[in-house]
């Protein structure tokens, strides 16, 4: 017996098809710079995947880095002054 699961949905089931899934890894396809900038129309499912998630762990490298800039700021700057409170507005 096959270990490969069948293509065929189960009645009542809310499983996305394969049109859907073509149109999302579309949509994340021109939303990633890295993609987006090479011009290239088409790129591979697992490419597109692969360089979203890529592009998540940039993204939250790139929150940490700006909420360790804005503590450092406001802890060089007079808590009670409106800097810091837009500051602290900022980091939370």
């Amino acid at each position: 017996m096959s270990s490969r699961r069948s293509r065929s949905r189960p009645s009542g089931s809310s499983r996305i098809t394969d049109d859907q899934i073509i149109d999302l890894v579309s949509k994340l396809q021109t939303l990633l710079p890295e993609i987006h900038n090479r011009g290239s129309d088409k790129a591979s499912a697992s490419k597109v995947l692969q360089e979203t998630c890529n592009y998540i762990r940039s993204l939250h490298r790139e929150v940490d880095d700006l909420s360790e800039r804005l503590s450092e700021l406001l802890n060089a700057t007079d808590t009670n002054s409106a800097q810091a409170a837009i500051i602290r507005s900022l980091l939370m």
